[in-house]
């Protein structure tokens, strides 16, 4: 349910926004609109508004939207119209307005991203702080001779203060085919300099994150097995589990950390299992029996506890930036931009057959991050939101027919010329949008299926 009413709501407030921006620019620029609509399909609601009597339309299916004009699909010489209408018609504005029109969706879902991001970066940005632990054996980074403990500082000669941002960064200089500089900190306070070779880095396999391509094992902290809050009514409630308890023993076998006591538990759904818990100098055993809960249709055993952790110890490997209601937004602005352009790298890297296409995905993997987003927290659903509207506009501006690109084209064309494509080419256009838009879908669901396989 969670999943099915965050995709919903992700594609309603991206298709929106995008639509609007047609929409609004249309009539800013004195085009009769006559058609509003969210989705495709049998309308589920409709009424008319507004002086021009504008049509709003919600319909079945949420995979899109549309904004219907005076004057798309009529000539020139449409004799129904009146005089006035005549002149609000789309065919008879100049290119520049036709050209603001249709760039006026995609630069909206653009705006949406730099509004989402500025939110996030005011209110701060949470991340694991970059210390270098394990690396994955014969990997780019086993070559370094870097030793756990260090503090990554910069990337590509740019500042990172996450995992996030190592991440983003390697992402884009791998595409350089070339070494990335990258600048630690020891405990010590030594700086030291690396030249990481990602020459060999290759994307076929999209299953791998590019951290783990490179050989980053991220240092996570190891969380005592100390209970935090502990949920009314819950097996660990109904057991006698309480805060401040610590788990020595699951089944008369040492826990070590709360990963191992967490793994342990969904391992016993239905199934009792012998707790030995230190209560501030007594020693006390417990029975529990984990309920059962079904997560990625696999039934597994959950208590309703959490752990206990001192501010302290998070501080020393989380790391949480805040920037200011100006520094945000530029950083709003810039992280769009970088987001973007990546985009359509490793777009035009899919086409000169550098990246496996199997990276492109379709609706079905949407749904399962936006569930998984909106399940970890609004800012994680926010930047998910962010991310897709990117996408979203990025596609729209592809120069092929059908599109928001195509259109562009169209009046690009038009503009340098002095005259319009003719419809001629206009319909074999059509035919070749179409044919491109089913075989990327195509394509993209197939991942889709192959992914949910393959798990």
């Amino acid at each position: 349910m969670l999943t099915a009413f965050a995709f919903i709501l992700t594609l309603g407030i991206v298709v929106t926004v995008h639509e609007y921006g047609h929409f609004q620019v249309a009539r800013w620029c004195g085009v009769k609109v006559l058609k509003f609509s969210i989705g495709f399909g049998q309308p589920l609601w409709r009424k008319k508004f507004g002086k021009d009597q504008t049509e709003y339309v919600i319909a079945a299916i949420p995979l899109g939207g549309y904004v219907k004009m005076l004057g798309e699909d009529t000539s020139s010489d449409e004799p129904d119209l009146s005089d006035e209408d005549m002149s609000r018609a789309l065919n008879r504005q100049s290119v520049g307005k036709r050209i603001a029109i249709v760039l006026a969706g995609p630069l909206a879902n653009l705006l949406l991203a730099i509004f989402l991001y500025w939110i996030l970066f005011m209110t701060g940005v949470v991340g694991i702080k970059p210390i270098v632990g394990k690396f994955v054996e014969n990997s780019p980074v086993a070559m370094l001779n870097i030793t756990s403990g260090e503090i990554i500082q910069e990337v590509g000669n740019q500042s990172v203060s996450s995992w996030q941002d190592v991440r983003w960064v390697l992402l884009k200089e791998t595409l350089k085919k070339s070494d990335v500089a990258i600048q630690t900190v020891t405990p010590q306070l030594e700086i030291k300099s690396y030249q990481l070779n990602v020459t060999k880095v290759d994307f076929d396999d999209e299953k791998l994150d590019i951290l783990e391509k490179i050989g980053f094992i991220i240092d996570m902290p190891k969380i005592a097995p100390k209970i935090g809050e502990v949920i009314k009514g819950s097996p660990a409630e109904q057991a006698g589990l309480k805060a401040n308890d610590i788990v020595l023993e699951l089944n008369q076998t040492k826990v070590s950390d709360w990963d191992a006591f967490v793994k342990e538990i969904k391992s016993h759904p239905e199934v009792a299992v012998t707790l030995l818990v230190k209560r501030g100098t007594q020693l006390v055993n417990l029975s529990i029996t984990p309920e059962a809960i079904v997560e990625k249709d696999k039934k597994i055993g959950r208590i309703g506890a959490g752990f206990s952790m001192q501010q302290s110890e998070l501080d020393k490997f989380f790391t949480t930036t805040h920037y200011s209601v100006a520094g945000a937004f530029l950083k709003a602005v810039g992280k769009t931009w970088d987001t973007a352009t990546f985009s359509l790298k490793m777009l035009g890297n899919m086409v000169l057959g550098n990246v496996s296409w199997k990276g492109m995905s379709g609706p079905v993997t949407i749904a399962n991050y936006a569930g998984q987003s909106a399940n970890m927290g609004l800012k994680v659903f926010i930047g998910f939101l962010a991310l897709i509207s990117i996408s979203i506009g990025v596609l729209n501006l592809l120069p092929i027919p059908v599109l928001d690109g195509g259109h562009l084209m169209y009046y690009m064309f038009e503009f340098f010329t002095g005259r319009p494509v003719s419809e001629a080419a206009m319909n074999v256009g059509q035919r070749i949008g179409v044919f491109l838009l089913a075989c990327m879908m195509v394509l993209a669901l197939y991942n889709d299926i192959n992914r949910l396989i393959t798990g």
